[in-house]
């Protein structure tokens, strides 16, 4: 499945142009320059190649696409806003890209039912918005915000900050609106949170990066916005002493406990020393800190947070904590978190991992992951920072201060092997919220249940027989 039907020769002329009659030649992008946003990953891991960008502006015009490329056996590669980390948005063979931003309404907006149904190409930001405007808030919060879609969040099953109270992805969808390869629409925006009406067919577009539907619209589960907030940072001593204030922390706040962030003393000072006005939060430079936040309905926040920071200080499981006295101040802690990943870019070549362990494992994961890579590449840098609260760690790996960066960068797999051997000992997940796509797609074969991955097979047959949506990609 990893070649599409149209790679050897692409689609002819003729082909061509009655794709861009769906969309009009207005959306049907041609021009080199023009088409690159589409074609290049935001980090440059990936560049690909299109003899056309369609912008469709309706799921009657995505389900036309889809028809005729059943018709004509053309490879088709969906696109959000094309913020993956994976290679999964990207045409790698010369597919024809269908980017779905134009599909941009807020169809429906629910306060009673809590929810909101939105188009695909929504950016997350935007419906952050909206959800506003009836003081309802939608809990999935990524640092691409603005240009990432929900269309894409979805096709990822996007993690974030607030995982740990509000769920995955996954978690806030109520309904979906789905174009199958054949131009067949799945209509299934419901707003019930109970229907036990046969199989729940939503869960098995929800992650598929685009290989099995194209995603054209959500439901998406809306809550009450919470009348305080608190944020703050603490140092601990290490990723041990992490989790005990994490278990802390959990039993006095319970749900209202809606964030808990790790990060290493390395990549807060690489945040300082590339990031514009970016602070220290903490005068102690602790090894390590959490950033965590308390949101609850009622104003309890603040006396919720300084409770648990006074007794992790009593208990001397903390050295040192902040609460945001303002929302300037809570907005720059958070600052501070989000250009995390950039930062890491002076700082030369970097090898990521997206990882998941359970999260009584994380100290154990991070401290052998550490030793393995200071034998494999002396002076290698570990850069381990991501949501403690749902045991999700991006443990990324800078190169050695001087060292050649593409020669670094040539050892990623080597890298991952032994990153990944390291996460499924503790029985962990190689991909927690970035995906599959191309990066991990071999990998993939070697850790996935073998009958799960023949089930995932036989899905990818019965639903895109072709292999005309997204091929190459995951399997």
């Amino acid at each position: 499945m990893n070649q599409p039907p149209s790679a050897s020769s692409g689609p002819s002329p003729e082909v061509l142009d009655r794709f861009r009659a769906i969309v009009g030649d207005r959306h049907a992008v041609t021009d080199a320059q023009e088409m690159t946003p589409y074609l290049v990953e935001e980090r440059g891991l990936y560049r690909g190649h299109s003899p056309l960008i369609l912008r469709p502006g309706s799921t009657a015009e995505v389900a036309a696409i889809c028809k005729l490329a059943t018709e004509t056996k053309t490879a088709l590669v969906p696109q959000g806003g094309n913020t993956g980390l994976v290679g999964g948005q990207i045409s790698h063979h010369g597919e024809i890209v269908v980017s779905l931003r134009r599909l941009d309404r807020i169809r429906d907006l629910d306060p009673q039912s809590n929810t909101m149904t939105c188009e695909a190409g929504v950016a997350l930001a935007n419906a952050h918005t909206h959800a506003g405007t009836v003081d309802r808030l939608f809990p999935l919060w990524l640092g691409s915000e603005g240009s990432c879609t929900i269309g894409g969040n979805l096709s990822t099953n996007a993690g974030g900050i607030a995982a740990l109270s509000y769920g995955v992805a996954r978690d806030l969808v109520l309904g979906l609106e789905v174009v199958l390869a054949d131009g067949r629409i799945m209509h299934g925006l419901s707003k019930l949170k109970k229907d036990n009406t046969g199989y729940d067919l939503r869960d098995l577009f929800i992650g598929a990066e685009g290989t099995l539907g194209i995603i054209t619209a959500a439901t998406l589960k809306l809550f009450p916005m919470p009348r305080s907030v608190e944020t703050a940072y603490a140092g601990v001593a290490s990723p041990d002493a992490a989790v005990k204030l994490l278990t802390l922390a959990q039993s006095k706040a319970a749900t209202s406990l809606t964030s808990f962030e790790l990060i290493a003393r390395i990549a807060v000072d690489f945040s300082i020393k590339h990031g514009a006005s970016t602070r220290d939060p903490l005068p102690g430079a602790p090894p390590w800190y959490i950033l965590m936040e308390v949101s609850s309905p009622r104003e309890d926040a603040r006396e919720t947070i300084e409770a648990i920071l006074t007794e992790a200080m009593e208990q001397d499981i903390v050295s040192d904590a902040v609460i945001a006295a303002s929302l300037e101040q809570r907005n720059a802690f958070w600052t501070l978190r989000e250009i995390l990943s950039p930062a890491q870019k002076p700082e030369g070549g970097s090898i990521k991992h997206d990882i998941s362990v359970p999260v009584a494992a994380v100290p154990q994961f991070i401290a052998e992951a550490d030793a393995a890579v200071a034998e494999l590449i002396p002076g290698a840098r570990p850069v381990a920072f991501g949501h403690l609260g749902d045991g999700n760690i991006h443990y990324n790996i800078s190169q050695p201060p001087g060292a050649d960066k593409q020669a670094f960068l040539a050892r990623w797999h080597e890298v991952n092997s032994i990153v990944h051997k390291i996460v499924l000992k503790h029985h962990g997940s190689i991909s927690a919220e970035h995906g599959i796509g191309v990066l991990k797609r071999d990998e993939l074969a070697h850790v996935k249940d073998p009958v799960a991955l023949d089930l995932m097979r036989t899905l990818k047959r019965s639903l895109d027989p072709l292999n005309i949506l997204n091929p190459g990609k995951m399997l």
